[in-house]
């Protein structure tokens, strides 16, 4: 069986391709920005906080890394209209990845706020810091340098796992390839396409996120 391929019937709508990759990005800068905010928040309780707190924080943890992103972006969507909460399909799409992200984000820093040695806390304390600017600036900035690549790793594995946003409609890559293909019915060079731009993505996401971390961490 001889195929042709057509890759300029996929590439004529690239309107929508640009508007999905826009969209993915999007999605994925907020949800970085604000699940990694959560995650370190949420491993500061884990460490430090009150019992029944930590104990709040860990059965959120694990309930979500326990659960398909594809199950809980559908209870977010589908399930809270049940209890008078209505979202959006792109407003749900974020709150998913953020609390997807946090989730994850809360085990990884809370071991980098672990392996932080003893001494360099005891340092902190005798220099009269108080608990927050022992934290911040003694503790922080150290495990998040040591936990930075696993942080990276995952804020990507969330930015591909965008891709099940389209099946609530929201406008992101995966989304505008089906869409594609069923106007012109050629899906294997629309997926192709699709691929090709994911592996771009999460390549140049990488290297932007490697650049950037000491600067994020140390303010250089």
């Amino acid at each position: 069986m001889r195929i042709e391929l057509d890759f300029g019937a996929v590439l004529s709508q690239w309107p929508l391709l640009a508007t999905g990759l826009l969209w993915t990005i999007g999605l994925t800068a907020i949800s970085a920005l604000l699940g990694v905010a959560l995650g370190v928040v949420f491993a500061w309780v884990r460490s430090h906080g009150a019992p029944w707190l930590k104990w709040v924080v860990g059965t959120y943890v694990e309930l979500i890394r326990n659960t398909p992103f594809i199950v809980q972006l559908f209870f977010i969507y589908f399930g809270l209209p049940a209890a008078g909460v209505k979202l959006n399909a792109e407003t749900a799409s974020v709150i998913a990845m953020v609390v997807n992200l946090s989730a994850y984000a809360t085990e990884i820093i809370r071991a980098g706020i672990d392996a932080t040695p003893r001494g360099q806390i005891e340092a902190a304390a005798s220099l009269a810091l108080s608990r927050m600017q022992t934290f911040t600036r003694v503790v922080l900035p150290p495990a998040l340098k040591k936990v930075w690549p696993a942080l990276v790793s995952q804020t990507i594995i969330v930015m591909l796992g965008s891709a099940v946003c389209g099946q609530i409609s929201t406008p992101e890559l995966s989304y505008a390839a089906n869409l594609i293909q069923s106007r012109n019915f050629r899906a294997f060079e629309a997926f192709i396409v699709a691929t090709l731009l994911y592996l771009l993505l999460a390549m140049a996401l990488r290297k932007l996120l490697n650049w950037a971390g000491p600067r994020f961490i140390y303010g250089r």
